[in-house]
């Protein structure tokens, strides 16, 4: 006789613990238990049987694994929140009973928690923290823009600007941004950091606020987390780099509104023995490191799908051999005759390198007072270029208005006549290319740069396109008309040449004339004979080979389409047959998105040729 097993002892009564279950069983508040979950990355889970998992119950509850809740009875925070919670007990008497000294002793041992090993339990490498590190990029750029109030302290957001902008001065310096969109929700960016992509979204300078309906315990619960997991990456890319962290900062210029300006990088003069360097040698008086090697390798994989520009000019920093390095050359192991060659450091500096990263560095911009400063100096700066602003705009600027070598002003207001302008004025105006905003992002999106007069001041703007990609098939607005959209006008214009041919010869509308039973029977044979017959038909009614022709090949269309597209819903039937219920349901969703999304771009292109229809007929004379 088999083991008896009791009810509520095995299986998902086992496996499964609820959310009341847990907060009792850790003896904490419902409040610290999601600060706990929030902190360790434990999530609810949903069972298979929640009847089974609740022991019978059919009541809607929360289920977490039992080992998750296990593993937080150990976590040393949990230890601290029960002494913070029996530290504000002691306070709170200390504080009734009038006993001032007890209290302030109190306060300044107050019991405070840290969060470092549940960062190095997350993220076992470097590489993990820089790949999970957008939702936290995110959070501190929000958090960077709120104005404080009860919920939010002042500290916290004056913590969140420095970290923001640390952030954007490591970009900046290593020249890692790569794309960046404007949209409704603020700019999106991003950046290649450690050969990781790193995207992050940036709110506009308007006035926030922080709606009532939203729980801000939990999103400064994320936030806490977040700010000790970018303290520690910063520290990393900042020590890797030679830079000191956290860099300095000036008090003067951070009051008087300088933003990112405000900080300063400095390089470190003693590097710690346990930081990795990055491997250097000199060879012919210059140094080559290894991220030359992996910038250069980049290079040939960017050159190779042909995202490389062939007239660019080659990097100013080159890649030497070294003298004392020979590869010898062995014989294949699959072809004796030919030999293995390995890349030397020396013809990988012969590779034109890409200078997407010095996008800007021959040019100066400067930033009207109505365009927004923080952006448009982060962008500018992280691809070589100077700016400089007004005086309205904030301090620090590093050139002024009547610099020489401004080649571009970034404005956005519409075109102002001024009647008392100057000589000199007017020779600075026609030297420089007053440019919309929107042409700078559009420069770094395509990687070169573009031409100024479809974003000069006063013009309509292009289209904003997203740089982010899609789903393969998606609609391209800046695509040409493709074959078959051609054939398709084609098709639509000789239709509506029929219907006007015909509304011109009534008396004959009522007859089937020759010429049209001839076509018809072009487009209706089935068979090498029954096309002869049709070509000797269309021959004696007078219709000239190339309209017979293409009749023909659209009927061989028509007639190729039909069976293959048959063929192929009869085995998308077959194989949905063979289909669970919940992989037909999948399925059936999957091609309703798909089915949904060709609608959606076949309606696009509708409207597209529609448009360039119009456009072709006013330009007709």
């Amino acid at each position: 006789m088999g083991r008896l097993k009791q009810k509520g002892k095995a299986g998902a009564a086992k496996a499964y613990v609820t959310r009341s279950a847990a907060v009792k069983k850790l003896q904490c508040s419902l409040a610290d238990f999601r600060r706990l979950c929030i902190l360790k990355g434990i999530f609810p889970r949903e069972p298979r049987n929640k009847k089974k998992a609740n022991k019978g119950s059919s009541a809607p509850t929360s289920f977490y694994y039992a080992k998750d809740i296990a593993y937080l009875a150990h976590e040393p925070v949990l230890k601290k929140l029960r002494e913070h919670k029996a530290f504000a007990k002691k306070l709170s008497r200390a504080l009734g009973r009038g006993e001032w000294s007890s209290a302030q002793s109190l306060e300044e041992n107050k019991p405070v928690y840290r969060l470092d090993h549940i960062i190095k339990e997350r993220y076992p490498t470097f590489i993990d923290a820089v790949r999970d590190i957008d939702d936290a990029l995110c959070m501190i750029f929000l958090f960077a823009s709120l104005p404080s109030n009860a919920r939010v302290a002042p500290s916290l957001i004056e913590n969140c600007s420095r970290l923001a902008s640390e952030w954007q001065l490591y970009v900046m310096h290593t020249r890692a941004l790569r794309k960046v969109f404007l949209s409704i929700k603020g700019v999106y960016y991003q950046a290649e950091v450690m050969d990781q992509t790193v995207t992050w979204l940036v709110p506009y300078q308007f006035t926030q606020s922080i709606p009532v309906d939203v729980d801000v315990r939990v999103m400064l619960t994320f936030l806490e987390l977040y700010q000790t997991l970018v303290g520690f990456v910063f520290f990393k890319l900042y020590t890797d780099a030679g830079l000191v962290y956290p860099p300095p900062q000036d008090t003067d210029k951070d009051e008087s509104g300088a933003g990112v300006g405000a900080f300063r990088l400095q390089e470190s003069t003693s590097q710690s023995s346990s930081a990795p360097r990055a491997k250097e040698v000199e060879v012919n008086g210059k140094r080559v490191s290894t991220k030359d090697v992996r910038q250069t390798i980049k290079s040939i994989a960017a050159s190779a799908h042909g995202e490389a520009e062939a007239d660019l000019p080659a990097a100013d920093s080159t890649v030497a051999e070294e003298d004392d390095e020979e590869f010898v050359q062995h014989p294949s192991t699959s072809n004796p005759d030919e030999t293995t060659s390995l890349p030397t450091l020396r013809s990988l500096a012969a590779i034109p390198q890409s200078t997407t990263s010095k996008l800007f560095a021959p040019y100066t911009f400067w930033l009207s007072r109505e365009s927004s400063r923080p952006i448009f100096e982060f962008i500018v700066r992280s691809y070589g270029g100077r700016i400089g602003w007004p005086e309205s705009s904030g301090s620090g600027s590093p050139i002024d208005e009547t610099d020489e070598t401004i080649t571009h002003v970034i404005i956005d207001r519409p075109v102002v006549e001024r009647p008392d302008e100057t000589e000199e004025e007017k020779e600075r105006r026609r030297r420089r290319k007053y440019v919309q905003p929107q042409w700078v992002v559009d420069c770094i999106n395509a990687g070169r740069i573009l031409l100024e007069e479809s974003y000069l001041q006063g013009k309509t703007l292009p289209p904003h396109l997203s740089p982010f990609g899609d789903y393969v098939g998606a609609y391209d607005p800046t695509a040409g008309t493709t074959g078959e959209d051609a054939e398709m006008e084609e098709d639509e214009e000789d239709v509506e040449e029929d219907a006007v041919m015909e509304g011109e010869d009534d008396e004959t509308a009522e007859t089937v004339r020759p010429e049209t039973a001839a076509l018809k029977a072009a487009a209706e044979a089935e068979d090498e004979a029954a096309l002869r017959a049709a070509e000797l038909q269309a021959e004696a009614a007078g219709v000239d080979y190339g309209t017979f022709e293409k009749e023909a090949k659209k009927a061989a269309k028509k007639a190729a389409k039909t069976p293959a597209k048959a063929d192929g819903e009869a085995e998308q039937e077959m194989n949905k047959m063979m289909m669970s219920n919940k992989q037909r349901k999948l399925y059936e969703r999957m091609k309703y998105g798909e089915k949904k999304r060709s609608t959606e771009k076949q309606n696009l292109e509708q409207k597209k040729r529609v448009i360039e229809k119009e456009k072709r007929k006013r330009s007709k004379p």
